[in-house]
């Protein structure tokens, strides 16, 4: 009878401290973001301190990579489970387009919502003489990673201008403060970067030397032929010497997970970024462009059962 007893009482607390285990379990949640001198990464950084803060266990951490296809292709395999990523490689990588950089249909991708707007911002300094896309033929140019978002971008908007990367004289593929770097040493003639207002590589350029800004017209915008780019302006005095406003193109970025994310964590990531938004426009001023109302729409990947919840409850669904 002891015996049994003695069974009874430890077989309970083995249970006990078992199911104690499971309450205390962390919750990790690694942000996907881009380079540490881009847009990604500052933001990246502000919605890990409100995960941290505002998710009971939650460990965050924040991860510089090369951006959007790397994101999903690293949330595929549940590398990630928040990621940054512009709207045409999110819809790229659930088509599986490999030369876009994805081998299969990304089919575990799942959207948190859409963010803040990247703009392709194209700086040439003012020595190089470019002053238009046509006057790029027979310059350098850097256009970001090979098969990132921004180099996708590059391919689409040159391609749309009758250009293409045979018509330059060199093209490097670097990332963002690389890029500038160059320029500042006149080993380059311009780059092409995609990113949020106000980025922190072309502010560091612009107050160093002189630079043109090169306009992407309506049509070439028209002649991308993608509703992911949509006409935009880079308003005058974002960056110095930028007197005028900037025609240029937008594409919407969205911020992805995946379907092994469990729907209440999903739910709390979605209610804390879109209810503390003021906190995220102090991380970058991009954020300030995050709109509850824009955030489900026109998603080219279904949303995640946990977000959609959120946004039923805050009437956008």
């Amino acid at each position: 009878m002891r015996l049994t007893k003695r069974f009874s009482l430890l077989a309970a607390a083995a249970a006990f401290t078992a199911s104690t285990a499971a309450v205390a379990a962390p919750t990790f949640i690694n942000i996907l973001t881009g380079g540490t001198s881009g847009v990604y990464y500052p933001i990246g950084v502000g919605i890990s301190q409100l995960y941290s803060k505002g998710i009971d266990g939650a460990k965050t951490s924040v991860q510089a990579t090369k951006a959007s296809v790397e994101n999903l292709n690293l949330l595929q395999s549940g590398r990630g489970e928040l990621g940054f990523a512009l709207g045409d490689s999110v819809a790229d990588g659930w088509n599986g387009v490999e030369e876009a950089g994805f081998k299969a249909p990304l089919k575990k991708l799942r959207a948190i919502g859409g963010s803040y707007p990247n703009y392709i911002q194209i700086v040439a300094s003012k020595e190089s003489g470019i002053k238009t896309l046509a006057d790029l033929k027979g310059k350098s140019i850097s256009v970001g990673a090979p098969k990132s978002g921004t180099e996708l971008n590059a391919r689409a908007i040159l391609k749309a201008a009758g250009l293409s990367y045979e018509d330059m004289g060199k093209v490097e593929y670097l990332p963002f403060a690389e890029s500038v770097e160059l320029i500042k040493n006149r080993q380059l003639d311009a780059t092409l970067q995609s990113a949020g207002l106000g980025m922190a590589a072309i502010r560091d350029l612009a107050s160093t030397m002189p630079l043109n800004y090169v306009e992407i017209p309506q049509d070439v915008v028209d002649k991308i032929g993608n509703d992911a780019y949509q006409a935009a302006k880079i308003p005058a005095g974002t960056y110095d010497g930028q007197e005028a406003d900037v025609p240029t193109v937008a594409i919407t970025n969205i911020l992805v997970t995946h379907s092994d994310v469990p729907d209440d964590i999903a739910y709390q990531m979605t209610k804390l970024l879109f209810e503390n938004l003021d906190q995220l426009g102090n991380a970058h001023s991009a954020a300030k462009d995050i709109k509850l109302e824009n955030a489900t729409k026109a998603l080219p990947i279904p949303l995640h059962p946990g977000a959609e919840r959120y946004y039923k409850e805050a009437g956008v669904l």
